[in-house]
């Protein structure tokens, strides 16, 4: 039966695919494709939104701050479904989104598992719906990025139309989530380094828009915070917004370094038991302690932006802090500090969720923080909620190193530009404070330490594309290091090339003989039987790794002046790699990239 529907399936795909080529263009195409992926990334952020929100409405009805001890056990249950989820259901690695689409696109040809169309948004109900302190925002990303992906290869479209479909999917999800069809569109050029053209323009802004306008049709105004009283922009406050970046850029390097470096030490325990054990007890201890940190702190939020404190989750036993101003200062910022550990320990223990929520959170708290703390002293009276959300762009700028993506989100959000001039500012300033510290973001670091990171230099984009296993030429005639120069001398005249690799017995390679370097004893015959291989061959000036990414080659090519490197696979010798192959793969490579 099964058998039969696939065979169906298979011959509608074939006319699906005739029909397209005869009837309208990639490019046409491509445009009716990314409405289509419009619809279905607003549609996947509606269902994970409504799924974490209404799974946490129902774990949390009759919920009052003050001891819950089913704080203790919700977190850790959430964390133990996700990973029993993943391990068993899913059988592959889900977390980290936005990380896993940019190596997709660097090296996977664009290709997303089908899965994930789905399995975000099932593994992150259960992370953040049972209080995990992660966004829902990466997996959505992931979730529209994979729909397009998956389009893109279905039609058998090429690279660079499959990857203008991915980013697609991910500005749908960003506009939808968001109703920011704008900020979607330049997320694709700042987080995903998607070259901005003309023709890439058009399919971003159709998916972006169209998934903002289901998330508004389906969700209403209030997709995920409703800002609507923001205060007059005064020139006066304009120093205060400085600082506010310089403090954003401090925040946003312990930001990247702290998740960094708890997500690799969980990494250590290999254990599953136990990392969920570690993990889940810290985040239940935090949650506990600060209920605000529970899932992913709307509601804190959401209060801060309009400018009070009304609406903070404070646990009972902290009452006392909202009776005196530097109590509060002093919870907020052990608030935006630990919002990092939870998160990180959320995901590094086995949840699923993103990291693009917890920086909004940590944004928006820590512009009320210095606002909160200037008008502490009384000389100047600082909008408070506007500091808030300039303050979310502030982080976002240093945490994602995308200003203009937080810049367009915020101005999104509270529906109009007259917060444009702060949130330059302080975007900016963030922006460049974090560059002293580290050129990568969350997202890229990891990609980039093993140069599997696209960027906007075409050279680059190109180098990362191309796999070193397609230009590897394996025709070369090897010869043994026992052999003599007369055995050598039977092998040159059979071989084409100019170069003969010297092997040990167990097929390693010890040398290289040069055809120029034996042209005076060639022809000398009383010496074939009494000199030898090991007399003639020398040291490669260079030995390029099969796991050597293409950039590094070049950088061996260059510096060691070769025209031919011989590549080595696990210890052992697995052909030769040349300039004049490698610059052939180059323009094949370039021409798609540069098709659009």
């Amino acid at each position: 039966m099964f058998s039969f529907i696939n065979i169906k399936r298979q011959r509608f795909s074939r006319q699906v695919l005739v029909w397209r080529n005869k009837k309208i263009s990639e490019k046409k195409f491509v445009l009716i494709l990314s409405f289509v992926v419009g619809i279905l990334s607003g549609l996947a952020a509606v269902v994970l939104k409504s799924t974490v929100h209404y799974t946490h409405q129902f774990l949390t009805v009759g919920f009052t701050t003050g001891f819950n001890y089913i704080f203790l056990i919700f977190p850790v249950v959430g964390i133990i479904l996700t990973v029993l989820y993943v391990k068993y259901f899913v059988k592959d690695k889900i977390g980290h989104g936005v990380s896993r689409i940019l190596y997709a696109l660097s090296k996977n040809n664009g290709r997303i598992k089908p899965h994930n169309n789905y399995s975000s948004v099932i593994a992150s109900t259960l992370t953040i719906g049972f209080g995990g302190s992660v966004g829902a925002e990466a997996p959505i990303v992931l979730t529209g990025a994979s729909i397009g992906s998956t389009l893109g290869h279905y039609f058998r479209l090429n690279f660079k139309s499959v990857a203008l479909l991915l980013a697609c999917g991910a500005a749908g999800a960003i506009g939808g989530i968001f109703k920011a069809p704008i900020a979607g569109m330049i997320f694709t050029l700042e987080v995903l380094m998607l070259d901005l053209t003309l023709t890439s323009i058009v399919p971003l802004l159709i998916s972006s828009v169209t998934g903002a306008s289901v998330a508004y049709f389906l969700m209403g105004e209030g997709v995920v915070l409703s800002v609507t009283n923001t205060q007059p922009f005064g020139l006066n406050n304009i120093p205060f917004y400085i600082l506010l970046g310089l403090l954003c850029g401090l925040i946003s390097f312990y930001f990247t370094k702290t998740t960094m470096q708890i997500e690799a030490t969980l990494k250590k325990v290999k254990n599953t038991f136990f990392k969920i054990l570690i993990g889940g007890t810290i985040l239940a201890g935090l949650i506990f302690v600060f209920p605000a940190l529970y899932g992913e702190g709307t509601q804190t939020l959401q209060s801060l932006l309009n400018g009070n404190t009304d609406g903070l989750a404070i646990d009972k036993m902290f009452s006392f802090v909202l009776k005196n101003n530097w109590y509060v200062l002093i919870y907020l910022g052990m608030l935006l500090l630990l919002k990092v550990v939870a998160m990180a320990v959320t995901n590094g223990s086995g949840g699923v969720g993103g990291i693009f929520g917890p920086t909004l959170f940590v944004g928006g708290v820590t512009g009320y923080w210095l606002s909160h703390f200037i008008n502490s002293f009384g000389f100047v009276k600082l909008p408070e909620g506007n500091f808030a959300l300039v303050g979310m762009a502030g982080l976002m700028a240093g945490v994602m190193h995308a200003p203009l993506t937080a810049i367009f989100l915020i101005a999104e959000i509270t529906g109009g530009y007259s917060l444009f001039i702060p949130l330059m500012i302080t975007s900016t300033i963030a922006y460049i404070t974090i560059l002293w510290f580290t050129h990568h973001s969350i997202y890229t670091q990891r990609l980039a330490e093993r140069g599997e990171l696209l960027t906007h230099h075409k050279d680059e984009v190109v180098l990362t594309l191309m796999k070193l296993d397609s230009v590897i030429e394996k025709d070369f005639s090897v010869i043994c290091i026992d052999d003599s120069l007369g055995q050598l001398i039977k092998v040159v005249s059979k071989s084409k090339r100019n170069i003969f690799p010297v092997l040990n017995d167990n097929q390693e390679l010890v040398g290289i003989v040069l055809l120029d370097n034996i042209r005076e004893v060639m022809f000398q015959r009383e010496k074939y039987e009494d000199t030898f291989v090991s007399d003639l061959m020398v040291s490669p000036p260079e030995i390029v790794d099969v796991r050597d990414n293409m950039d590094i080659v070049m950088k061996k090519f260059n510096s060691s002046g070769a025209w031919n490197l011989p590549v080595m696979k696990d210890g052992r010798y697995a052909g030769f790699v040349s300039k004049s192959k490698i610059f052939n793969a180059y323009r094949d490579v370039l021409v798609q990239v540069s098709e659009y």
